[in-house]
């Protein structure tokens, strides 16, 4: 059920001190500090006038089980915000996000932690309505960012909760904020928001963010205004998934699959992204070795030769010392296997500063190591990168604006791009495939929401063909081009 919820009258100017974005670009220290956005209007730039959102809840049509947890529905955060341009023009934008407290918020049961995802959203909405700072959408979450920490930290501690909100579920909650600002500001020029990234739109280059490496660059230089056509899809083999019909303790007659061998199938499957609980290394050999069993027989079938595996662990290594030891393992038991792993997500523990000592320097000569639930901003992936990483996950849930600056960051870097999912349908998936449809490099994108909550997009499916049905392994992303982030929405969701 959805339900509206509108801020009657407008706040005071909302002011922020100190960084939004306390990034150090990579190898030269960013500045300390910003001040606030702009003050003085021009045409290309915006203020936000208006903000509203919404929940609507979905229940799996099975369980999703990853990092040890289990997750069997969705609560979405919808939010639509309207703006005017510095020479009258108002517009509106849609963003929407899954409020993936599992993930962002391990430390908490799902109630707790869902709950007080969805108190922030409330406080966001105040936050993003009251803020009077005029400019392009990244010079309002310079601001905003700020803000909705403090937000988040006030919260954890008006409700008791034993554990402080982690800035990863704060992000998470403010994606949605961002993504409806980005959406609304295309919208307003009658442009995809990609085509708003230079600097006839933007204030500020790259440098405010990164450092002085960035003087004179901006995000176009970064991110592609044409989306690429089809981006391949990596199909999430969740840890309680069946890979075979004898794993089966019952099957689902939805008219889906309900084994790996039959997604690979139906959707013409190539990237598989295999989820490992860690902490056993026997069951995470035999899921490994099994599930390129199936997968070799399938493509022998189907007379394919070129297929990808990716392994994420969502932090459940104990050490990397367990890491090599699998990784060698799976090499000697399966040479063609282990050369068809692209990468390898998040090995180890999130926490980046308090687990210096599994650096992943060993780890990378064998494959990409890809940090995702600890990157956070761009200062976390100078740590990351210092402690051996060479990768990253990009995702919707961290930002439209976080995710362009660490892209742009990560590529001057020389790094290895990736786009992951937080399952995320509807609209959050037209957002997810947008940056992974324009991120030079990307290895492909994960959309698992068509696998565990299909019902969710299935408003959306008629409108994007191509998007949330796969066929040969890909996505059809060529279809995304505008205007705003490209989700204009089903249901009656926009007002005025």
């Amino acid at each position: 059920m959805t339900s509206w919820s509108r801020r009657p009258t407008r706040r005071a100017v909302l002011r922020a001190a100190g960084a939004a974005l306390p990034f150090a670009s990579m190898g030269v220290s960013g500045p300390a500090g910003h001040a606030p956005a702009v003050r003085a209007a021009r045409p290309a730039d915006i203020r936000v006038t208006d903000v509203t959102h919404a929940f609507e809840g979905h229940t799996y049509r099975a369980p999703y089980m990853f990092g040890g947890r289990s997750v069997d529905r969705v609560t979405i955060l919808n939010v639509q915000v309207r703006v005017r341009t510095g020479d009258g023009r108002e517009a509106y934008g849609f963003g929407s996000m899954t409020l993936g407290n599992a993930w962002s918020f391990p430390k908490v049961s799902q109630d707790e932690g869902l709950g007080a995802m969805m108190a922030l959203a409330d406080a966001f909405r105040a936050t993003t309505a009251a803020c009077d700072e005029q400019g392009h959408p990244v010079d309002l979450w310079r601001v905003l960012e700020p803000a909705y920490l403090r937000e988040a930290a006030a919260l954890g501690r008006a409700r008791g909760m034993a554990s402080p909100i982690p800035k990863l579920c704060t992000l998470v909650v403010a994606s949605a904020f961002d993504a409806a600002i980005h959406d609304a500001y295309g919208k307003a020029f009658g442009l995809s928001s990609y085509a708003t990234y230079s600097s006839r739109h933007m204030r500020h280059d790259l440098s405010r963010d990164l450092g002085p490496s960035f003087k004179g660059q901006y995000l176009d230089r970064f991110v592609s205004l044409a989306p690429r056509p089809v981006t391949p899809v990596f199909h999430s083999v969740g840890a309680s998934d069946a890979i075979e019909p004898a794993d089966l303790k019952v099957r689902l007659d939805d008219g889906l699959p309900n084994t790996l061998a039959e997604w690979i199938a139906r959707d013409g499957l190539t990237h598989f992204k295999i989820k490992l609980n860690g902490g056993n290394e026997a069951q995470d050999f035999d899921r490994i070795t099994r599930i390129d069993r199936v997968v070799r027989e399938e493509m022998g079938k189907r007379r394919v030769d070129d297929w990808h595996y990716l392994l994420d662990f969502n932090e459940g290594c104990p050490n990397v010392g367990y890491l090599l030891a699998l990784l060698r393992k799976v090499r000697e038991a399966t040479p063609d296997g282990f050369t068809r792993i692209k990468y390898v997500e998040q090995p180890t523990s999130r926490d980046l500063a308090g687990d210096r000592a599994n650096v992943m320097h060993e780890a990378s000569k064998l494959l990409p190591v890809v940090v995702d639930e600890g990157l956070v901003d761009v200062e976390s992936l100078h740590l990351a990168r210092s402690m051996g990483y060479t990768g990253v996950a990009l995702k919707a849930c961290k930002g439209q604006s976080q995710a362009l600056l660490i892209a742009a960051a990560a590529q001057q870097a020389g790094m290895f791009l990736c786009v992951q999912d937080l399952t995320c349908p509807g609209a959050s998936l037209i957002h997810s495939a947008g940056i992974a449809a324009r991120v030079p490099g990307n290895a492909g994108i994960e959309a698992n929401a068509r696998q565990f909550v299909p019902a969710a997009s299935a408003a959306w499916d008629p409108k994007f063909p191509g998007l949330f049905t796969i066929r040969g392994g890909v996505m059809r992303t060529g279809q995304l081009t505008g205007p705003g982030l490209g989700a204009v929405p089903p249901g009656p969701y926009l007002q005025g």
